[in-house]
């Protein structure tokens, strides 16, 4: 039921005064805070070792490769491809332990139902990528619909990844798989990388800012983890709206 108008009393109504007057002179930008140190710093080292351990595997398991480089050039790919794979699975690991909740968090957003908005996003994203200024996209939430398929296959891929190499480590190194075995761990070894190239090559290729629409958001990992109030309406709308109403994680920075 309607009472009227909101009083509020005359200090209040002069602080939103020069509130406004100073979001109007451009003084005041909002932001709202995307991703955590500790997301960032995880994803970093993740991606770093991603792209090495891609590289020493091309030298360690095709041939013509390893035949090309020679057998101490191999050695020493085979020895930093073990030592970046521990990495790669112990770092995720330990962030995990130090924050369940927001592994919790992340895999919630994989698996959440798509609803019309998603489906009319996925539908428009091709064409959207070419014709940003004429295609008006629909609302997201924190994570798009079409990132939300590209991400869970990351996910799958690097633990694949991440087992199959463990278990090929101890193969070679305290017990005896066997060659059957050995082999059928080796190449779902190998599936893991090569659907991990392709969908971080999209990633990357997205990620990045190629496209116009997505300039500036490698800021968002390889930054602050801030993203402009302006920029989070505009890619995630509902998440940004309900970030806003909260406005927990929104950060009000005064420019001279």
């Amino acid at each position: 039921m309607n009472k009227g108008p909101v009083r509020v009393s005359a200090e209040e109504a002069a602080m939103n005064r020069m509130f406004l007057a100073a979001m109007k002179d451009g003084r005041i930008e909002r932001y709202i805070k995307r991703h955590s140190m500790q997301a960032r710093i995880t994803h970093g080292v993740t991606s770093i070792c991603c792209i090495l351990l891609c590289i020493s595997g091309l030298f360690v398991f095709v041939p013509a490769l390893a035949a090309a480089v020679g057998p101490d050039a191999v050695f020493a790919m085979r020895m930093s491809h073990r030592i970046i794979g521990i990495v790669f699975v112990a770092v995720p690991l330990a962030s995990a332990v130090l924050a369940p909740r927001g592994v919790a968090h992340i895999f919630k957003n994989l698996f959440a139902r798509w609803d019309s908005d998603d489906k009319k996003w996925m539908a428009l994203f091709f064409p959207y990528l070419f014709l940003a200024k004429w295609i008006h996209m629909p609302d997201q939430h924190e994570v798009k619909s079409g990132q939300r398929f590209a991400d869970g296959m990351l996910w799958f891929c690097g633990a694949l990844m991440g087992i199959t190499g463990v278990l090929l480590l101890l193969g070679t190194t305290i017990v005896d798989l066997g060659a059957t075995a050995h082999g059928a761990i080796l190449f779902l070894h190998d599936l893991g990388f090569l659907l991990v190239a392709i969908f971080a090559m999209a990633h990357i290729f997205l990620g990045s800012g190629i496209f116009q629409p997505y300039r500036g958001t490698y800021k968002l990992m390889f930054g602050n983890g801030m993203v402009s109030e302006s920029d989070a309406l505009y890619h995630w709308g509902h998440w940004a709206r309900a970030e806003i109403a909260s406005g927990d994680n929104v950060v009000e920075v005064k420019h001279a």
